[in-house]
């Protein structure tokens, strides 16, 4: 494709910068991932119990799980996972905060 050796000592990053391209598979992990959970958290079912971390039981000791809806609501830069919920309650209005933040996230 691009007539690049196997011998050749590049980086990966060089050769995405001579193919005047990004890595983009973050970014669409992330939005995939905003869907699924607006979906999900729409619904009144065990799948919503268990993202939204609401569920019966001691957790184990150690250092504290890291949640989907915490790491989405960095990315989404929400203060609060409380808030997102709120947020994901109404379908437009959630597409348009993915579209933002797939613009200008990290």
């Amino acid at each position: 494709m691009m007539r690049i050796p196997w011998t050749a000592k590049k980086t990966n990053e060089e050769i995405l910068t001579e193919a005047q391209t990004t890595r983009q598979l973050m970014t669409k992990i992330q939005k995939r991932q905003t869907k699924f959970v607006g979906h999900v958290i729409r619904r009144n079912q065990l799948e919503h119990l268990v993202t939204t971390g609401k569920f019966d039981g001691k957790r184990g000791r150690g250092r504290p799980r890291e949640k989907m809806l915490g790491s989405l609501a960095d990315w989404m830069n929400i203060e609060k996972p409380s808030e997102m919920i709120r947020k994901m309650s109404c379908r437009v209005g959630w597409r348009s905060l993915i579209a933002h933040a797939s613009r200008h996230g990290t």
